[in-house]
């Protein structure tokens, strides 16, 4: 049996995060991924200045690819305009790595499947091999946490799930902005086109799902769509694309994150903002404060993590009333 203070399960951002702020507090910490990493991750890999902040990155000192925009070219319904907006992009494959080693927590290749209490050390076992007095979810979508702990006491709702289809791919850009395309024929989501730092590009469409569904499309003809975009308008000749998949949830009610010794981060909670669909940002700050709470006994309280990444009025609510549908509800008063 495997022991530690803390067992997290998932090594992206938010688990990551989270290790590293336990670790360094002097908890010890078990990671747990189903994945060896570095592994590919399906994402855009865009960051804002804000995650670089939070996680205490050094742009000039980070050993990775890297890439800072000044802007985003934004195309909607026929306009075209630069929004004055500084953003980076990454590589997941090697930033999620990276964060992870940082973190100095023991990490285990391991597909987490049944979770138990484990009243003899107030805590929680993992497959009969792992075992620790806390336990955090970090696990994405299909988070084993949230699916053993959490579904019935904070069920997502069905209206927030997008779905992305994308890929990244080894390719010599020679446009070097960020493109985003809103609302393109009829999507209720957007397109991107991010290029990485030493030739590597990702191109991909995100949507809702239930709207897609509802106006008889679906992500892989819009893929085509925009594909032939793409090629249209020569930003990735003879690009060779093979897109894949995930889905995940925008920001809802976040009353339920914490039972017990058992937290929800990230994805895990459905924190992804209403407007950009951005996952990275909520991820790695709700990361943080599962380990306060954790090491300074501080509450684990979600509601005033930003459901919105851009810093413009008028964009948050044209995307929002697109995406989620209406403005996020007041949360709840503390039980």
């Amino acid at each position: 049996m495997e022991n530690a203070d803390v067992l997290v399960i998932g090594g992206g951002p938010a688990g990551s995060s989270c290790a590293w702020r336990l670790t360094q507090a002097g908890a010890s910490v078990i990671v747990l991924d189903r994945e060896e990493f570095p592994r590919t991750k399906l994402c855009a890999g865009w960051i804002t200045p804000e995650v670089v902040s939070d996680l205490e990155i050094d742009p000039e000192r980070y050993p990775h690819r890297f890439n800072t925009f000044d802007g985003i070219v934004v195309h909607i319904k026929g306009l075209k305009f630069t929004l004055p907006s500084v953003q980076h992009s990454i590589r997941r494959y090697e930033f999620d790595d990276y964060l992870l080693k940082r973190s100095k927590a023991r990490v285990f290749v391991h597909n987490a499947r049944t979770i138990e209490s484990d009243p003899n050390a107030g805590g929680f076992t993992v497959d009969g091999r792992f075992r620790a007095r806390y336990l955090v979810g970090a696990g994405g979508t299909r988070c084993p946490v949230y699916r053993s702990l959490f579904r019935d006491a904070n069920p997502r709702a069905r209206e927030l799930q997008a779905a992305t289809y994308e890929h990244e791919i080894p390719y010599e850009w020679k446009d070097e902005r960020c493109h985003l395309w809103f609302f393109d024929k009829g999507l209720p989501g957007y397109a991107w086109y991010v290029p990485k730092q030493n030739g590597y590009l990702n191109c991909g469409i995100g949507a809702i799902a239930e709207k897609m569904k509802a106006k008889g499309a679906d992500i892989k003809s819009h893929w085509q769509h925009f594909a032939r975009k793409l090629e249209r308008r020569r930003l990735t000749p003879e690009a060779e694309f093979s897109p894949k998949g995930y889905s995940y949830y925008l920001r809802g009610n976040v009353d339920v994150v914490r039972i017990g010794n058992a937290f929800i981060t990230g994805d895990s909670a459905g924190l992804a903002t209403r407007d950009l669909c951005e996952g990275i940002g909520p991820a790695v700050r709700s990361g943080f404060r599962a380990a306060d709470a954790i090491t300074e006994g501080s509450e684990y309280r979600l509601h005033d993590i930003a459901a919105y990444s851009s810093e413009f009025t008028l964009v948050r609510w044209l995307l929002e009333r697109n995406f989620a549908g209406g403005k996020l509800e007041a949360p709840s008063a503390p039980a």
